[in-house]
């Protein structure tokens, strides 16, 4: 457990800031930006050329923070089945990572559509006008809201990091461990107790 492994939690960390930041970014700087275009027809087109260019980046970033969360996993194992609340945790950190790989990949294949789309009028590259195609606009709509749950799932995975890393002080790792002694103790007490009571009766039915 006091192994170091700079490599691992790097790829970890870099891919999950990039994830974090690029996905921040986009949703302020290349859609709000591309709002402010004065030509209506040409917001939709900058913006998806942006996220385009982005996509070949942000997608090393969420292999290196895969690879570095798989290996992380990996190497901790020993404590998270031996320390309380690790396992816990691990188990919402993973579940946070397919919800936040879920959303980025459906968000793609919307953007791809969108590209696809051409120069329809728009008032920025997730709010439609009047003048937007009705398919153009569903499409826009669902943008809208998954542009934030990106950046929301994967805030939520760099929080949960944080308190994964304050486990491993060692008092966090003392009390867990002995949490986890005392949580067994306790299991096999009620077990051996059980047991006691279950022989009590045959014998006092023996008696009879």
């Amino acid at each position: 457990m006091s192994e170091r492994h700079t490599a691992l939690r790097s790829m970890h960390d870099l891919g999950l800031a990039a994830w974090f930041g690029g996905s921040l970014m986009g949703a302020f700087g290349v859609n709000g930006g591309a709002a402010r275009i004065n030509d209506s027809t040409q917001r939709l087109p900058v913006a998806s050329a942006g996220w385009a260019k982005w996509t070949p980046v942000n997608a090393a970033a969420i292999g290196a923070h895969l690879a570095g969360a798989v290996g992380e996993l990996v190497t901790e194992s020993p404590r998270v089945a031996a320390q309380a609340g690790v396992g816990r945790a691990s188990s919402v950190k993973t579940a946070l990572t397919v919800s936040a790989l879920a959303v980025t990949g459906y968000s793609r294949l919307l953007g791809m559509k969108l590209e696809k789309a051409g120069n329809p009028p728009v008032d920025g590259t997730t709010e439609p006008n009047h003048s937007t195609p009705s398919n153009v606009a569903s499409v826009q709509r669902q943008m809208k809201v998954l542009q934030w749950a990106v950046p929301a799932l994967t805030g939520a995975l760099i929080v949960v990091t944080a308190y994964m890393g304050e486990q491993q002080k060692p008092g966090q790792v003392l009390r867990g461990m002995l949490g986890r002694a005392g949580t067994l103790g306790s299991m096999k007490g009620i077990g051996k107790m059980a047991m006691t009571g279950m022989t009590g009766r045959k014998m006092a039915m023996s008696g009879r």
